[in-house]
């Protein structure tokens, strides 16, 4: 068996990125450098307020909340993740020796799962669970647009920056697997209409009449009382993101501007290293049959890039919003494999040199982090 690792270096990569999760969850569980605890606490007591769905259905079946429920939680959603994600890659692509390298540069990337692992109990994860899902079902009816709502929804009540970072993604996911495969007639393009805007009211009603209608004391008090251990009083420090304005943040965000964009070379060099995997999204779009539907892919590639390019501008976590952004392009990849080609488009080449140090090179990255690289 070590034998044929070494003689398929593809598959000693999936080993070793094995290794590096593990390790990564480990790190994670020894020295937390931040839990988000908090947000398990939070729930509609004071009536309807922003990132409180989670906390709400937590309170359904706990009146208090331990710490640990938050690895719980979360190790469940990554878990689900992993595998909803390789049934995705298997149905489109399938396991045989030539695709390994894909999964290799997918799957065992430093922006998905590791980075998913590092973030452990944030709120990304379920955008690109959803989606996932979304890619998996089959897209033929009017349901599939429905469906994708509800997931919209969900997601802004989870957390409303979702409207940004995996609302556009699951998008283009209902554009390119329904609308342009099945046409659009008056019943599924007025139920999008009605969707598109009804989403858009969620994340107003969110963003500005989501806001918790008590002193923060009292709030802070609530929350407390929810915590299994209250001694660990230090976990509430984050409650003040409930009282943040959408002013304060963009004003923190430039406030930090300067030493973040230091990191800018670090990501597009991370980015550089996926370069075989972009090579063949590039040649997938050139091979589609349609010359309509290659613009309609390039319009959403950028559309969703101009969402991540605005939360630039808002909110400072630069890590967490390239690693999702390139998440959305792995999954916008899936949905571009479905649209009807002109040609085969070639792989990846296993036996490249230059593909294999690359490959090695992202899989030996443990994660990108969360604010600065690393």
């Amino acid at each position: 068996m070590s034998l044929r690792a070494w003689e398929n270096p593809w598959r000693l990569m999936l080993a070793v990125n094995v290794a590096v999760v593990i390790g990564v969850f480990l790190h994670k569980i020894a020295l937390p450098p931040y839990v988000p605890y908090v947000h398990l606490l939070v729930d509609y007591h004071f009536g309807f307020i922003k990132r409180a769905l989670i906390g709400a259905a937590v309170s359904l079946f706990a009146a208090r909340i331990p710490v640990w429920l938050v690895f719980a939680i979360a190790g469940a959603v990554w878990l689900t993740t992993l595998g909803l994600f390789v049934q995705l890659f298997r149905r489109t692509f399938g396991f045989e020796e030539k695709h390994l390298p894909l999964f290799v540069f997918m799957a065992g990337s430093p922006f998905f799962l590791k980075n998913f692992m590092h973030t452990l109990g944030h709120f990304d994860i379920y955008g690109c669970l959803l989606a996932i899902c979304l890619l998996l079902v089959p897209a033929r009816s009017i349901w599939y647009v429905l469906l994708a709502t509800l997931f919209s929804i969900v997601l802004i009540l989870i957390h409303h920056i979702h409207l940004l970072m995996y609302v556009p993604t699951i998008a283009v996911i209902v554009v390119l697997r329904h609308y342009l495969i099945h046409g659009v007639n008056r019943l599924n393009l007025g139920v999008g209409i009605a969707a598109a805007l009804g989403v858009g009211v969620l994340f107003v009603a969110a963003q500005f009449l989501g806001s918790i209608p008590v002193p923060e004391a009292e709030f802070v008090q609530y929350l407390h009382g929810r915590m299994a251990d209250p001694s660990r009083t230090k976990l509430l420090s984050f409650s003040y993101i409930w009282y943040q304005s959408l002013a304060k943040e963009i004003h923190d965000t430039w406030a930090r501007m300067p030493s973040n964009l230091l990191g800018i070379p670090v990501f597009a060099l991370l980015i550089w290293l996926h370069t075989p995997l972009w090579k063949y999204f590039a040649e997938l779009i050139r091979s589609l049959r349609e010359d309509w539907h290659r613009r309609v892919v390039i319009a959403a590639l950028a559309a969703v890039s101009l969402g991540y390019f605005v939360l630039f501008l808002i909110v400072f976590d630069y890590s967490r919003w390239i690693s999702s952004w390139a998440v959305c392009m792995f999954l916008i990849l899936h949905a571009v494999k479905t649209l009807p080609a002109s040609r085969e488009v070639r792989l990846p080449r296993s036996d490249d040199r230059k593909t294999e140090i690359l490959g090695w090179i992202v899989t030996l990255i443990p994660r990108v982090g969360i604010i600065r690289p690393f």
